[in-house]
Parts: C-alpha cells; sequence; structure tokens
C-alpha cells in the first residue's frame, strides 16, 4: 500500500474549526475521511511553526490520496502537501534500476 506523510497548514477558518471540537474531532474526521477511501492513519500530529498537522496514513493506491487531497484543499480549511514515503526495500529495488542520464553540459 502506498503511503504518504501530509504536511497541513490551516486557514483561519480551518484554525476556527479546531479551536471548536478540538484534536479528538479532528482525528475522527481525519479517519473518516481516509477510510472512505480504504485508506487507514497510521499517525496524526499537531504542530505550531510552518505547519500545524502531520499524518501518515495508507491508501490502497495512488488514486485514493489525490482524491482525498482534491477533495480537502477544496474545502478551503487548510493547505496541505502529501509526500510519498518508500520503504527500504522499494529503495533497494530503484537502485538496481538502469537510468539513461545525462547531467546538463556534459
Amino acid at each position: 500500500m502506498p503511503k504518504y506523510l501530509v504536511q497541513a497548514s490551516y486557514t483561519a477558518e480551518g484554525a476556527k474549526g479546531l479551536l471548536g471540537e478540538g484534536g479528538s474531532g479532528r482525528k475522527e474526521a481525519v479517519q473518516r475521511v481516509v477510510g472512505s477511501c480504504g485508506g487507514t492513519l497510521e499517525s496524526m500530529y499537531f504542530a505550531y511553526g510552518d505547519d500545524d498537522l502531520y499524518i501518515v496514513v495508507d491508501f490502497p493506491d495512488h488514486l485514493s490520496m489525490a482524491a482525498i487531497a482534491m477533495t480537502v484543499r477544496a474545502s478551503g480549511a487548510l493547505r496541505s502537501r502529501a509526500i510519498p514515503l518508500l520503504t527500504v526495500e522499494e529503495v533497494d529495488e530503484a537502485v538496481k534500476r538502469t537510468v539513461d542520464f545525462r547531467p546538463p553540459g556534459s
């Protein structure tokens, strides 16, 4: 299953919603939306700084992550980015592949 790290920052409107329902309410909402596309929530942390939220999720395919990302972003309650995560085994497989690459100027 593809795994993603999602980093998010609440807009003012989203932060008002968080203040109203708290962290537990948002965790339930994240679990519901992730589960609606066949995924699971592995971990969820709130933070302060440039990003307000970090979650790790698993999905059955990349399109499920894309569908959720588009839907959530369209709400205007937060800005987010989803970073695909690779396992050690996937990196081992990737480094075995032959890549025909020439650096610029070479």
